[in-house]
């Protein structure tokens, strides 16, 4: 198998966690959704839990409480901890579909270098979903995810009224991070310091692919697709 990376771009809500999952499915490719490790690392973390990144000591608590606000968590942080998924991944011969990194300038001027060095510059892809505002102020207030296994359920007539999660039956919920409020702190972030990074992706020669995201999700899947072959 090639080593190959497709990163996924996009507003919250713009939907790269469906799209992920689905070229992981039909590429046979790794999904690796920072989210995920950001949940796993900050699990019932403590007062005194930190992570020593170079010569700096970042506390865990601090980071939860910067993810639950809304605001970017320290790039440093997320950088060093997909290295080092990433780079177990590129051992084992698996491409990997990237949800939510880099979402930094920083992140992206650490990990693009890193990326091209272990796979080619022809062999990592960008592609970036784009969304209004408004509709990704409705899609997060709307859409709630289960408290087991963290499924989606993307808001439409069939699933508003679900209270169970149809895959583990477990409570559906609306995340603390997807309330309007702070949606409107996340879209600030990524206009801010996420939206940067396809001029400098385009500097570093990448193959960068715009999606229309509005659609349902597989108009959009189909697109994505077709700019992959």
């Amino acid at each position: 198998m090639n080593k190959k990376i497709i990163i996924i771009l996009g507003a919250p809500g713009a939907g790269k966690g469906t799209q992920a999952e689905l070229l992981s499915e039909k590429l046979g490719f790794y999904h690796l959704e920072t989210s995920k490790v950001i949940r796993k690392k900050l699990t019932d973390v403590k007062k005194d839990d930190f992570e020593i990144v170079g010569e700096k000591r970042y506390s865990l608590l601090e980071e939860k409480n910067k993810k639950d606000s809304g605001i970017l968590m320290s790039p440093p942080l997320i950088t060093f901890w997909i290295k080092e998924r990433t780079r177990s991944l590129i051992k084992e011969e698996q491409g990997i579909i990237m949800n939510g990194s880099p979402r930094t300038l920083y992140e992206g001027e650490e990990l693009i270098p890193f990326f091209k060095n272990i796979c080619g510059t022809n062999n990592v892809q960008v592609i970036s979903i784009d969304l209004s505002e408004k509709e990704s102020l409705f899609r997060n207030s709307h859409r709630k995810t289960c408290e087991l296994a963290y499924h989606t359920m993307i808001y439409n007539k069939e699933t508003e009224k679900l209270t169970k999660c149809p895959f583990d039956g477990s409570k559906l919920v609306i995340r603390k991070d997807d309330h309007p409020k702070i949606i409107k702190v996340r879209l600030k972030q990524y206009k801010d310091r996420t939206s940067p990074l396809i001029e400098f992706f385009k500097e570093e020669e990448l193959k960068i692919s715009k999606i229309n995201g509005s659609p349902a999700p597989a108009v959009v899947f189909e697109s994505i697709l077709k700019v992959l072959k």
